[in-house]
């Protein structure tokens, strides 16, 4: 396995730290240590392409294996925000909905006669790298609530986090509907 294969596979052994992190409020600083951890899985995410493609490291693992570690650190995260009421579920639902699409679509295409490998669009990147953005910047908002330099009740995270999921919510489901319709020829009922 490469040095990016390894990269991107260390984003998905951090997601189990990143939600004891998340949900274990005896931990002290337990969402400080959650977004380091979050942090340090994003940068991989950023590190792992750009080796690859650099060293001429790019395999279909993997094409196949980045996007998925994405989304389980993403949905990992969506849903401890959701059970600690940061975020509203169903923007948490359509997210997942449109990567458990996207990976439907990746998977017929792969195994299909042409066996095509869907690398990650500009817009798929896009979309990921907001959320992500979002998701560090609502955990550093709590961290400051924790740390008591902001008040939940005098500060709006709520109305700020908010806004930040609905932008990735927006950017998911362009990015869904382009995946869609770029790939149709693999999800075609006719076929």
């Amino acid at each position: 396995m490469n040095l990016a294969n390894k990269l991107t596979l260390m984003r998905v052994i951090l997601v189990p730290f990143f939600v004891a992190f998340m949900l274990i409020g005896a931990i002290p600083y337990n969402y400080l240590w959650a977004l380091v951890v979050f942090a340090v899985a994003s940068i991989t995410d950023m590190l792992d392409g750009k080796i690859a493609r650099r060293y001429n490291m790019i395999t279909s693992f993997g094409k196949f294996l980045d996007p998925l570690a994405d989304k389980i650190l993403v949905a990992a995260a969506l849903v401890c925000f959701v059970q600690l009421g940061w975020c509203s579920a169903w923007v948490t639902a359509l997210i997942l909905a449109r990567e458990f699409v996207v990976s439907g679509v990746r998977l017929v295409a792969a195994s299909s006669e042409k066996k095509v490998v869907i690398a990650a669009g500009m817009l798929g990147k896009l979309k990921t790298a907001m959320t992500m953005v979002a998701i560090c910047v609502i955990l550093f908002m709590w961290i400051l609530a924790q740390f008591g330099a902001i008040s939940p009740d005098g500060f709006p995270i709520q109305i700020i986090s908010d806004v930040l999921m609905y932008i990735a919510a927006a950017l998911t489901v362009a990015s869904g509907v382009k995946y869609l319709y770029d790939y149709r020829e693999f999800i075609d009922p006719a076929k």
